[in-house]
């Protein structure tokens, strides 16, 4: 297995698994499949586009299959650019249990160390999701809220964990 920076040249199989993550796991994520199967790929070729502040990276096995995906995106405003939020993780059913989310969670925070000037990252992810809430507590990320009935999927809510990770030590 190894992680790269994902490109619009990725942007066919970045799509196919960005929609699987929806289908199979809508109560994960604020988009959903429907909403997001409307995005064009011209758009999805553009979003996929790295910059020093915003990325996609991809985890492969065998034969250039990807399998899991994160994506970076920092503030832009002057005021809180010294944040990024952490977004869309997922990893292929196929590939669970193999340290896949981890090894793509170590190189996103081996990554936005390196950035200038970034200091946090923050992330959201649904309370009832246990396995995701230890790989980043495991990681040093720290909760520090909930939002209840923070996503209404069908006639059910789900609340979120607010969780973020000092990149700089704390003063």
């Amino acid at each position: 297995m190894y992680i790269r920076i994902l490109t619009s040249a990725d942007a066919e199989i970045y799509r196919e698994l960005r929609l699987q993550s929806l289908l199979q796991n809508p109560e994960a994520f604020l988009s959903s499949y429907e909403s997001e199967s409307k995005i064009s790929m011209v758009t999805t070729r553009i979003r996929l586009e790295p910059s020093d502040n915003n990325f996609t990276l991809g985890a492969f096995i065998a034969e250039e299959k990807l399998v899991g995906i994160v994506t970076l995106f920092r503030e832009s405003r002057p005021k809180i650019r010294h944040k990024a939020h952490v977004y869309s993780v997922y990893v292929d059913p196929c590939a669970r249990k193999q340290g896949v989310g981890r090894l793509l969670m170590l190189e996103l925070i081996k990554r936005a160390k390196l950035v200038p000037g970034l200091e946090i990252l923050i992330l959201t992810l649904t309370s009832t999701n246990l396995s995701a809430k230890r790989l980043y507590e495991s990681l040093g990320f720290i909760r520090y809220g909930t939002e209840p009935r923070a996503m209404k999927l069908g006639p059910d809510y789900q609340d979120e964990d607010l969780m973020y990770l000092p990149l700089v030590p704390e003063l």
